[in-house]
């Protein structure tokens, strides 16, 4: 795979050095488009074996079946693990497994995998970084015992654990219902699952829905099974902790009547944050999305972005795993097309992308963003677990700074941790906004930082 001189050698098994990053759904149909033209792309991934978060892969031997595993999407999860198992047996592409790209420059990335820091240069670019839990702070969150909602299913899928003995999930979405049905067919004792959606809000959704009523039909089966451990327009107080964790959840329900539960695990996430910390790097252009309400890549779409660079997938469009399937070949056919290749009509699979969109549109509108609940947050409340400060520091540091989002960043320290604003820069913006009286659109968003992911230093000296 690699060179005596740890510089990946790809350029004599292609003339254009084509670069995936991310082998979740959207990578591996990228690298499958690639291949079908006669390239040979190098793929760059976090995890050990290709999948992504939604099909991630458990280790060999674990006992449980993809129908256990992914449900009603195994078929699917099977299709696309044996096609890129079969372009890497067949010598087709090169898997950089197990690497993650901390930084990237003048059409180099700086990547860190298992033997050390490596550079790959490329002269095109498919960013498949898919996306991750988007949360909101409540009171209480910082302590040991809360997690997101893909942490809980990561743990289910790659090591067939429950987190908690007795669960309580909370937040709104999709995956809110998926992770709560799943630990029910499992057999974890799941205690509550709370929805800040109230069933007014989701039927605004029914638009969309009806662009994909299969998939939303499987939805409501999944909330079936939850019974009367669903609840819809709660109102999170507070988690409640002692020396062990968490000790329990306080809330209101729909009707306003207090209620506590006990619980020693939190499961938490509205919906999904796009991973867009390389687009910045890369010099990709963004906007505040007024629905999804956070700020996304632009690209056209095929998801050309600019300079070689085409991102496919959540990452800049939050369409879930089929919608990152056809982005990938889009992306792909774009790139191929870029070059001079020969690329198939892209008219099918952009008309399948515009009914995607309304679904997930749907989706935005039925399970939004808890603003209200975020800008109202008590002072004592953490909004950064990484750097430990305030919904009263940062609103001191949008006093203070002016409203704008880099400048309360450097003045609070909101951000500055090692997820680099993953968590909580939704929340400051809008605890930013609220004290500035401004929108979140004209607050801004942090700005991408070098590494994007914790790194050794020794790293970057050559060791290691």
């Amino acid at each position: 795979m690699h060179d005596g001189a740890g510089e990946l050698a790809v350029s004599e098994i292609s003339p254009q050095r084509i670069v995936i990053v991310g082998a979740g759904p959207a990578g591996i149909r990228a690298a499958a488009t690639l291949v079908e033209a006669g390239l040979h792309p190098v793929v760059i991934d976090e995890a050990h074996r290709a999948g992504g978060q939604i099909y991630r892969r458990p280790p060999d031997g674990f006992v449980r079946t993809p129908e256990q595993l992914y449900g009603s999407e195994a078929a699917k999860a099977r299709a696309l693990h044996g096609l890129f198992d079969r372009l890497v047996e067949d010598g087709r592409l090169t898997y950089c497994a197990s690497s993650s790209v901390v930084a990237m420059h003048d059409g180099q990335l700086h990547v860190l995998g298992e033997g050390g820091m490596q550079e790959i240069f490329y002269d095109s670019l498919i960013l498949a970084t898919g996306a991750s839990d988007r949360v909101a702070p409540v009171p209480g969150w910082q302590n040991a015992g809360v997690y997101s909602l893909g942490a809980a299913q990561i743990a289910f899928k790659a090591q067939g654990v429950a987190l908690g003995r007795r669960i309580v999930l909370v937040g709104s979405g999709p995956l809110l219902t998926l992770v709560g049905a799943q630990l029910v067919k499992a057999g974890a004792d799941v205690a509550a699952v709370l929805d800040t959606s109230s069933w007014r809000q989701q039927m605004r959704g029914l638009s969309g829905f009806a662009a994909r009523p299969v998939l939303a039909l499987r939805g409501l089966a999944l909330r079936a099974r939850l019974g009367r451990r669903y609840h819809a327009g709660v109102t999170l107080e507070r988690i409640e902790a002692d020396e062990q964790g968490v000790a329990s959840l306080r809330w209101r329900d729909a009707s306003g009547r207090q209620r506590l539960t006990p619980c020693d695990m939190v499961g938490m996430g509205w919906h999904l944050r796009a991973e867009t910390h390389l687009a910045d790097l890369a010099g990709c252009a963004f906007f505040y999305d007024e629905q999804w309400q956070q700020w996304l890549p632009k690209t056209d779409e095929m998801g050309r972005a600019g300079n070689g660079i085409y991102l496919a997938g959540d990452g800049v469009r939050l369409l879930g795993a089929d919608g990152a399937e056809v982005a990938g070949r889009l992306a792909a056919a774009a790139c191929l097309a870029d070059l001079g290749y020969q690329a198939t009509s892209a008219g099918a699979d952009l008309r399948k992308l515009a009914r995607l969109e309304r679904f997930a549109r749907g989706l935005a509108r039925a399970f939004p963003w808890p603003a209200a609940m975020v800008r109202t947050l008590p002072g004592d409340a953490i909004v950064c677990r990484c750097e430990n400060v305030t919904a009263a520091a940062v609103r001191e540091g949008a006093h203070c700074g002016g409203g704008e989002a880099n400048r309360v960043k450097s003045l609070s320290r909101v951000g500055m941790g090692r997820c680099q604003g993953r968590y909580c820069q939704l929340a400051a913006v809008e605890l930013v906004a609220a004290q500035a009286g401004c929108s979140p659109d004209a607050v801004g968003r942090f700005r991408g930082q070098a590494p994007v992911r914790p790194a050794p230093v020794g790293a970057f000296l050559g060791e290691g």
